[in-house]
């Protein structure tokens, strides 16, 4: 039986490097499974092809809590799951033709955000609420230059892929990050550290 205790060891070190080559699995497959939940909850925009997801949420609360290496494999993991044709891309897409597709940008882009955000947090980031929601706000803008290259490449370069890529989402993208922010805290308070 997990007790607060156990659980709080265990967590506590993970972040600093010393957990086991088990346990630094789990984490990964743990991490890639709360983003493959996050990706079910979402609203098509009658505009975009890209849905409104809670992917990013998922992607920077990865980062704060498992750091940047554990993080950005969660990622991978999550995509390699859904090339390799599991249900667990946005609206239970699967299949590597969803990464030749308008969302690849993004998902490519959540490695660079999860590695980022767990990289600030690392260094520091993550002690205080304001820092914490700065680091997770550098992450998620990290996630644009990939998706917005890639929706380029698949339209051509012109004002409609800021229309569908990028306006839609800014607003939507800050509440994201001040909740994962504030749920981070709340899980390092939780977690005992």
């Amino acid at each position: 039986m997990l007790t607060n205790t156990t659980a709080a060891g265990f967590m506590g070190s993970y972040k600093k490097g010393r957990a086991g080559f088990c346990d630094d699995i789990a984490l990964v497959i743990g991490g890639s499974l709360v983003i493959a939940l996050s990706a079910q909850v979402a609203v098509l925009l009658p505009f975009s092809p890209v849905p409104f997801t809670l992917q990013t949420f998922a992607v920077l609360m990865i980062g704060a809590l498992l750091g940047p290496w554990r993080a950005a494999l969660s990622v991978l993991t999550y995509i390699m799951q859904g090339a390799a044709g599991l249900p667990v891309f946005a609206l239970g897409r699967a299949g590597f033709a969803v990464l030749l597709g308008p969302t690849g940008g993004y998902l490519l882009g959540f490695i660079a955000a999860a590695y980022i955000t767990g990289l600030l947090a690392e260094r520091g980031w993550d002690r205080r609420i304001a820092t914490t929601i700065l680091a997770m706000a550098l992450g998620n803008a990290a996630v644009y230059p990939f998706a917005l290259l890639w929706l380029c490449c698949l339209t051509g370069i012109n004002s409609t892929v800021l229309i569908v890529g990028l306006y839609p989402f800014i607003v939507g993208d800050l509440l994201k990050v001040v909740l994962a922010a504030v749920f981070s805290h709340r899980a390092e308070r939780c977690l005992g550290r």
